[in-house]
């Protein structure tokens, strides 16, 4: 029995088939798969049916906290958002979250589960995956209208497909329509669908129902001969041909999306900020809304060269920390980032594994993150920090502290600095020395947390999160998240603003009310240039 077989036959229980079902497959990672499936989700919502994501495996450092304190990517969770739904750990059963080359940290239902290297998780991990995808799949068929499934990366890897969990194995067991996105910008539109179709055995070819063409920028006269031709050479309708659409603000998962922020040119705005892109980031979308703000430029970085004078500079997440600070110290990045603190009047925020990099000293004696076990941070805040083998993800509400410096107000009516956020950390952080006469202090009071979702708000036992210098030009928290509450961010802003001799300036957006509206604003954009009649006929729901 070859592998293919292997996986195919695996004893299987007799399944409910209830919702329907589509997936969405690209011709190649970053085609747009996660964003077309976000706007299905959302057109499906609008139309009246109960809709939810899915995806059997994702890779992604972008992860998103559940409500009751799971991990799962945050494409998911986004696109829960879109279906205005709760996540759950359904909709990504398994999470890879790359540690280094090769490896990575498995994470079921939210919770981790080993490290594995990319060859252990295939030949003894995968045989064992079928029953958990296939079972959070079937919940959501049995509580939704209709599950949007999507794949990763391309359906035609020759050397990955015999146990594949996550494209067309995992759609002949969901009994799914296929539809095949291509990126049509990154050019060999026409070679890459046909191509997949080719690589493809007939039976898995004989799922796929149509092609959505994305990210087209000219004059769709011009192409139309092509997609004729293609429609002729595959006998399948090319559903629709997506603009390229301009300054989206829906968060992405993939650090690829990061190519094109970093060398996109960039107007002049009254605040610079910088952040710094290290190998492992992770969880970058905390700084989404601060790029929403008119008065800010957010640019990402990795060298010294490109780091400039900017105003602030972000230590954003990582999945390996002290390897991430290896990095800064290898490229003069630490150095470089020291001197902008002495020699100006910088402000540097660490979020996360940028936080516990502001510290003293970082210890991994289990070898949680990486090879090595002891590193100096950069020194510049009291703390140290321990890698222990369990992880901590909870969502979490509080409130910046009364009278702290990065508390700044334009009027005298009573300002509420509540903060919502979330956690996802495996390492313990503890201040090395005493506040008192330190200088130093706490940022947030936090009231309570999701760790246990049956427990009264009343009933947690309060505590204290964060630390920053006594001027607030230095701080770090372990809170994602932080910048999409309203108040907090422009009132951070426009601290600056005034350090800066600056005008401050009143809030200009509410981060949730902008996130909807993207949804619906991207939405409509699919609506209007893909057949939703005969997606509907596709996934048999006449409409």
């Amino acid at each position: 029995m070859n592998e293919t077989q292997y996986i195919r036959d695996t004893p299987t229980k007799i399944r409910k088939r209830q919702g329907a079902v589509l997936m969405l497959q690209g011709t190649a990672s970053d085609v747009g798969k996660s964003i077309v499936t976000t706007a299905l989700c959302r057109i499906f919502l609008q139309d009246g049916y109960r809709t939810a994501p899915y995806k059997s495996q994702n890779m992604a450092l972008n992860s998103y906290v559940t409500l009751d304190g799971k991990e799962i990517g945050r494409a998911q969770g986004v696109q829960a958002e879109a279906c205005g739904i709760a996540a759950t750990t359904d909709m990504n059963p398994i999470l890879m979250k790359p540690i280094k080359d090769m490896f990575s940290q498995i994470v079921i239902h939210g919770v981790p589960h080993m490290q594995m290297s990319a060859m252990d998780y295939r030949t003894q991990f995968l045989p064992k995956a079928k029953e958990i995808v296939l079972d959070a799949l079937d919940r959501l068929r049995e509580s939704y209208d209709i599950v949007v499934m999507e794949g990763a990366g391309s359906p035609a890897e020759i050397n990955l497909k015999d146990r594949d969990i996550v494209n067309m194995n995992l759609a002949g067991w969901a009994d799914s329509p296929v539809i095949l996105v291509a990126d049509i910008d990154r050019g060999g539109v026409f070679a890459s669908i046909v191509g997949t179709l080719e690589l493809l055995e007939p039976h898995e070819a004989a799922r796929v129902k149509g092609f959505i063409i994305n990210k087209f920028r000219g004059d769709l006269a011009l192409l139309q001969p092509g997609l004729d031709w293609l429609e002729e050479r595959t006998g399948l309708p090319v559903l629709g041909v997506l603009p390229y659409i301009q300054d989206m603000r829906i968060e992405a998962e993939d650090s690829v999306v990061l190519d094109e922020l970093q060398y996109q040119r960039q107007e002049k705005r009254d605040l610079d900020i910088v952040v710094i892109r290290y190998p492992r980031i992770s969880n970058f979308t905390d700084v989404e809304t601060l790029r929403w703000e008119p008065d800010v430029v957010v640019r990402f970085v990795q060298s010294v060269d490109e780091l400039g004078t900017p105003d602030v500079i972000i230590l954003p997440g990582t999945k390996d920390t002290i390897s991430d600070l290896g990095f800064l110290q290898d490229r003069g990045l630490a150095d470089a980032i020291l001197r902008q603190t002495q020699q100006r009047d910088v402000q540097l925020v660490g979020i996360c594994g940028g936080y516990q990099m502001l510290g003293e000293q970082l210890s991994d004696p289990h070898a949680v993150e990486g090879s090595v076990r002891e590193a100096k941070g950069l020194g510049l805040l009291p703390i140290r920090t321990s890698f222990l083998k369990n992880k901590r993800t909870v969502r979490v509400k509080g409130e910046l502290l009364p009278e702290h410096p990065l508390r700044f107000v334009t009027s005298d009516t009573e300002v509420d600095f509540t903060i919502t956020a979330y956690e996802i950390h495996m390492g313990v952080t503890e201040w090395s020395a005493v506040s008192d006469g330190s200088g130093h202090r706490p940022l947030f009071s936090i009231e309570a947390d999701g760790t246990d979702s049956l427990k009264a708000i009343e009933d947690i036992q309060p505590h204290i999160e964060g630390i920053a210098t006594s001027d607030g030009r230095i701080w770090g928290s372990y809170l994602h998240g932080l910048f999409d509450n309203d108040v907090f961010r422009r009132s951070w802003l426009n601290g600056i603003r005034i350090k800066r001799g600056l005008i401050p300036i009143p809030e200009t957006f509410k981060a949730e009310e902008r996130k909807f509206a993207e949804f619906d604003r991207v939405a409509d954009i699919v609506r209007n240039h893909v057949d939703m009649k005969k997606i509907y006929e596709i996934i048999g729901y006449a409409h």
